[in-house]
């Protein structure tokens, strides 16, 4: 059936043989009782109508639209945490606006105002560029991680400091003695900067000097751990470290990577955890990359939009910390 002839709400209301206004209110989720709703969505399906949801937006101010900003799908991490926000939205349901902004600030203040002439219910953020300023006060939104000092915003995050603790208890127990810890990080602050901490605290808790190569984000990455790594090399080829605590488990994989070409063996000379917890083929089933502190993704992006869809937002908590664990991944021994 073409446009011009497709069936409006008078028809159904035809159809079902009750009164436009009572249409109205099946289709906008209003109480009508249960005789009429069998009419009504009897005679939706039995003429194909489709409901136009920008109208009823109009009417409602309700667009059922939520905008996701991240910095691209290729990263495992992202792209999970994309699949559940999808999933969390669409039980509920609401549909996903994506913004992939690559990182680029101009990308994301572009993303941020498609969502807002796009008159979305909400934005979900996991962004890694200072667009504070450009949020608007009336726009509900949640933040992954970051935080904007000219806004209280609701954070989601992972307790990313018990999960550096943990990492470095679990070296230790593995029969470590000097783990070292390897980082290159956003120039922006976030709650992943706790690792960090959790690494420094865990050191002195147990007396070992910290070592670790902390960098920004950068093109020569391979480069720097391979310097690192060279300077960690003893006179009879030995490194002065036998564990890896990475910031991210991109980083561990790396690391592994460049141990196992400079003819080292892990786990059986270094043992390495990473953090995120990202699975091979994206399947929760799936093995590792490397042993590594998991994010309950899922978790977290229900969180997200839970709390974005809170009627009563001056109660939202500023920060919300979910738990991690250890799982093993090959490069720690069992």
């Amino acid at each position: 059936m073409n446009k011009k002839n497709a069936p409006t709400m008078k028809d159904v209301a035809r159809e079902a043989g009750v009164a436009l206004g009572t249409v109205s209110k099946v289709i906008n989720g209003l109480p009508v009782g249960d005789a009429y709703k069998e009419k009504v969505e009897a005679a939706i399906k039995a003429l194909d109508y489709e409901v136009n949801t920008y109208a009823r937006g109009l009417k409602t101010q309700k667009s059922n639209l939520i905008a996701l900003i991240i910095p691209n799908t290729t990263n495992p991490f992202f792209a999970a945490f994309t699949d559940h926000i999808e999933g969390a939205l669409y039980k509920r349901g609401l549909k996903l606006l994506l913004c992939c902004a690559d990182g680029i600030p101009e990308k994301e203040v572009s993303c941020l105002s498609m969502a807002t002439q796009n008159k979305v219910d909400g934005v979900i953020a996991l962004t890694y560029s200072d667009i504070g300023k450009y949020i608007g006060k009336d726009l509900p939104i949640v933040v992954f991680d970051r935080f904007f000092e000219n806004h209280v915003i609701p954070r989601v995050a992972s307790d990313n400091y018990a999960g550096a603790c943990l990492a470095i208890e679990k070296l230790l127990e593995f029969g470590c003695r000097h783990p070292v810890y390897v980082r290159f990080h956003s120039v922006f602050p976030g709650e992943s900067d706790k690792r960090k901490d959790g690494y420094l605290y865990a050191c002195s808790k147990h007396g070992l000097e910290p070592d670790y190569l902390d960098m920004l984000d950068n093109e020569d990455l391979s480069v720097q751990m391979k310097d690192f790594l060279y300077k960690h090399k003893k006179a009879d080829n030995t490194l002065t470290f036998d564990g890896v605590f990475a910031h991210t488990d991109y980083h561990g994989y790396m690391f592994a990577k460049l141990l196992r070409q400079e003819g080292y063996r892990v786990p059986e000379d270094v043992q390495i955890i990473g953090f995120d917890g990202i699975h091979k083929f994206g399947n929760e089933d799936d093995e590792l990359f490397v042993s590594s502190i998991c994010q309950p993704v899922r978790q977290l992006a229900e969180k997200c939009v839970e709390i974005l869809l809170e009627e009563d937002r001056s109660a939202l908590p500023s920060l919300t910390l979910l738990p991690v664990k250890y799982e093993y991944g090959g490069t720690t021994i069992r």
